[in-house]
């Protein structure tokens, strides 16, 4: 019993590179822009994402908070019970994405847009398709020449191809829940410079 645990955990370790791979590519960073944030030569992230060096906690902890998840997803440990979903919300651009999946695959997020009444819509676009449901308060979508008001219970769908910008539409904040794909994770929540 003891060597097939052993098998097990090797297995496991195995794994750890390939993920930290994709979880870096996903996110759209670098080896130099995660060397930066977590202070690991960006030599030894490399060969730990190729399976040449082992991984330890001192360097796990570090990549576990850049890539705010727990470290047992980022060993790929195996779940308990618990099917919570750890929450940690992501500032970016003055709005809240609080995570509601695990990451891979489509993304589930609750999104808060507070009301900034001068903001002036800068549109942007990327690849992937995003849909949204309006929880509470009044979002502004724009997308393109085209500009709508949604009202809480109503939703949307588009693809992010088309250059589109949300906002909350008066002055109470707009909240929502928001799916979309791997680039539109990267184009909404990767950071800039922190």
């Amino acid at each position: 019993m003891l060597c097939c645990m052993g098998d097990e955990r090797r297995d496991r370790l195995a794994t750890v590179g390939p993920r930290l791979r994709e979880l870096r590519t996903r996110r759209g960073l670098t080896l130099a822009d995660l060397a930066e944030r977590t202070g690991i030569n960006a030599s030894t992230l490399s060969r730990l994402e190729g399976g040449a060096r082992k991984p330890t906690l001192e360097m796990l902890l570090p990549l576990a908070e850049v890539y705010a998840i727990p470290l047992d997803e980022l060993v790929g440990a195996p779940r308990t019970g618990d099917p919570r979903i750890h929450l940690k919300p992501v500032s970016r651009d003055g709005m809240t994405y609080i995570p509601l999946s695990t990451p891979g695959g489509v993304q589930a997020h609750k999104l808060l847009i507070p009301p900034r009444p001068n903001v002036r819509p800068e549109l942007q676009s990327h690849a992937g398709f995003e849909w949204l449901y309006v929880l509470s308060g009044r979002l502004r979508l724009v997308l393109g020449d085209e500009s709508t008001v949604l009202k809480s219970g109503e939703a949307a769908e588009f693809d992010t191809h088309i250059p589109h910008w949300l906002g909350a539409d008066g002055d109470q904040p707009a909240e929502l829940l928001i799916l979309f794909g791997r680039q539109g994770e990267r184009a909404h929540l990767r950071a800039r410079g922190g």
